[in-house]
């Protein structure tokens, strides 16, 4: 279909379509106006054509940015949660400039791009942290909060000619992020975290401001980054010394901070390196890599390897995900139900905590087993108050069916 000529900017009404299909598919938390997708596809044609009319006529501004404040270790980070019209808006800039800038990003970049993934990134840290002695565990401070608004529109004006893409990359970037309380803060550097275009506009950041600097000052030095996560290997110490400083002031000229005390440098001992130093472990994607002991394929012996785990966080969180649960109060669900709703989460752990070292994340697990027996006791009265019954009628039933539940098929099972 074609479009009124009259319109400053020529923006397809399929392209406005598809990145509604896609918000859909992502599903996502209502905006500042309360409207959930569902609402805002009771009137689909018509809101959709609202957002369309608007981006074509350079009279979209962006509404405010819900603030939502989630827990993490030493305090709380602060998602920004748009519109749903909001987030089909940034999916059409997306859309458009991801063909654009994607070949030109460092193939060392997984996070949030197409094919590319955060266990792909650690397999890889795994190999080179195998191979070099050192690295650079890097923690950049307030990274979303902190991105130079003119350093990142210089960026995406690289990359683009479409004047309607940087008019609306710069009103997201200043939209002011309203709080629970009902205020609101005015931006005038960073992108909250949560909105569909932070992502792509954090990995441009980062490309000029470390991943092609890195590679035109350091060719011979590796790296992996997930976004503002990112991990350097180095030949020897004082090579690693000299890096850190190095990026430290690259960084500050780019308007960010490396934090002096979270960035550490590691010394990757193993069986081979027997030196010591104050720093022998790093957390990069919620695996801990440190020495531990491995099997030799060839012969069987046991080694010493630096090598991957599910951290010792991911698994308090994973442990404390189940307990609130609490499956042993719910007799009100079928064993079909307790079934289904064990499974859904525990495989999606499974299939990411356990790609490495997956005997680590057995203790996340172990107490599943307990609260089924409990629910057992619950739900049935011929098992009530007997757990040796319900122990062995659990053994029973894995041994009729031992893949289940997914924790028994990853292998912690029934005692």
């Amino acid at each position: 279909m074609s479009e009124p000529a009259s319109k400053p900017f020529s923006i397809s009404k399929r392209l406005v379509w598809e990145a509604y299909q896609k918000v859909a598919a992502n599903k996502g938390a209502a905006g500042v106006d309360g409207q959930s997708i569902a609402e805002f596809e009771q009137d689909l044609k018509s809101n959709l054509y609202k957002l369309w009319n608007r981006m074509s006529s350079g009279s979209y501004f962006p509404p405010p940015v819900r603030a939502v404040e989630i827990p993490k270790k030493g305090g709380t980070r602060v998602l920004g949660v748009p519109t749903v019209a909001d987030r089909i808006a940034q999916t059409v800039v997306c859309m458009v400039m991801e063909p654009t800038v994607e070949p030109i990003f460092h193939d060392d970049s997984y996070g949030y791009r197409p094919g590319r993934s955060a266990l792909q990134a650690i397999a890889v840290t795994r190999r080179r942290c195998w191979k070099d002695d050192w690295v650079i565990d890097m923690d950049i401070k307030a990274f979303f909060d902190t991105i130079d608004h003119d350093l990142l529109m210089r960026a995406v004006a690289r990359h683009t000619g479409l004047a309607w893409v940087l008019l609306y990359v710069q009103r997201w970037l200043v939209a002011p992020l309203q709080h629970p309380d009902g205020s609101s803060t005015r931006r005038d550097r960073g992108s909250p975290q949560g909105s569909a275009i932070s992502p792509l506009l954090a990995n441009l950041f980062m490309h000029y401001a470390f991943d092609a600097w890195m590679t035109r000052t350091y060719p011979g030095v590796t790296f992996e980054r997930y976004c503002d996560d990112v991990v350097v290997h180095c030949r020897s110490q004082t090579q690693a010394e000299l890096v850190r400083d190095a990026v430290a002031s690259r960084l500050a000229d780019c308007g960010l901070e490396l934090h002096p005390v979270k960035t550490r440098i590691v010394y990757c001992k193993d069986a081979n390196r027997s030196s010591s130093d104050e720093h022998e472990q790093f957390t990069f994607l919620g695996y801990t890599f440190r020495p531990r002991l491995a099997r030799n394929a060839k012969d069987g012996g046991f080694f010493v390897s630096f090598a991957p785990a599910v951290s010792r966080d991911a698994v308090v969180r994973i442990r404390r995900t189940i307990r609130g649960w609490r499956l042993h109060r719910r007799s009100d669900l079928t064993f079909a139900e307790i079934v289904e709703h064990i499974n859904i989460h525990v495989a999606g752990w499974v299939a990411y905590y356990g790609r490495f070292h997956k005997s680590a994340l057995y203790a996340a697990f172990h107490g599943l087993n307990v609260y089924l027996v409990r629910w057992a006791m619950r739900k049935y009265k011929t098992l009530k108050r007997r757990p040796q019954r319900a122990r062995a009628c659990l053994r029973r039933i894995y041994n009729r069916s031992p893949g289940m539940f997914a924790h028994w098929r990853f292998g912690v099972r029934p005692s």
